[in-house]
């Protein structure tokens, strides 16, 4: 009894466990966030208007991300389509064909003759294949400076997630950017992002309802057929 108590109790946590859900493994930059530093105060010396402190940016000067912590605007325009076809064919065939003639003064000769011997072999090999992929993926995401590189590029980051009824949306980007692209509203294509990774991937039980379990997964891989 007590063995069939624990057996309960283990399955319904593991029930608890799967209910919660699980966060979606990613292949983007990590952290998807980065707090800006410290920022140094300088005191300004005594009888001058001036600070000079290079931290804080001026009334005037240009609001586009360049530092670490910075935030920027990401428009997603992600369009791909390509098809591939692909055949091959061979054939192979030869005939081989032998007679026995009169044959005198060898042993088993009478026996030997007339025999026809005739062999032939045939090989034909074709194969066909194709494959298309098409893609399209539209919206927008703000990310953040994770890092700058010493040619001035930005390396950034972001994720956002989304609960919808009984599961979480989880969008997210990471890539370099060269900050000539970015426009004047902090914005930038994501055609214009260098090693750019996108991910929209869902986490919930109508998730996990499509997925194959690990038993099933385990004997795919093992059996023969």
């Amino acid at each position: 009894m007590k063995f069939l108590a624990r057996s309960a109790a283990a399955f319904s946590l593991l029930g608890l466990a799967a209910c919660a859900g699980i966060t979606p493994t990613t292949a983007t930059h990590q952290p998807t966030s980065m707090r800006p530093p410290m920022r140094e105060i300088t005191e300004p010396q005594n009888g001058s208007i001036y600070s000079v402190n290079i931290a804080q940016r001026g009334m005037f000067e240009d609001r586009r991300a360049r530092l670490v912590g910075d935030t920027l605007t990401i428009n997603l325009v992600e369009k791909t389509q390509a098809q591939k076809n692909a055949s091959s064919s061979a054939d192979r065939s030869s005939d081989i064909s032998a007679s026995v003639p009169t044959l005198t003064k060898v042993p088993f000769g009478k026996a030997l003759q007339g025999i026809d011997v005739s062999a032939s072999t045939g090989n034909t090999f074709s194969g066909k294949g194709a494959s298309s992929a098409n893609n399209n993926f539209t919206g927008t995401i703000t990310v953040t400076v994770i890092d700058v590189y010493p040619n001035g590029n930005l390396l950034v980051s972001g994720e956002k997630q989304v609960a919808i009824n009984q599961g979480d949306e989880f969008i997210r980007f990471s890539g370099v950017i060269n900050p000539m692209y970015v426009t004047a509203a902090n914005a930038v294509s994501s055609t214009q992002v260098a090693d750019a990774r996108i991910e929209y991937r869902g986490s919930g039980y109508i998730d996990e309802a499509q997925k194959m379990g690990w038993l099933a997964r385990f004997f795919q891989v093992i059996t023969p057929f």
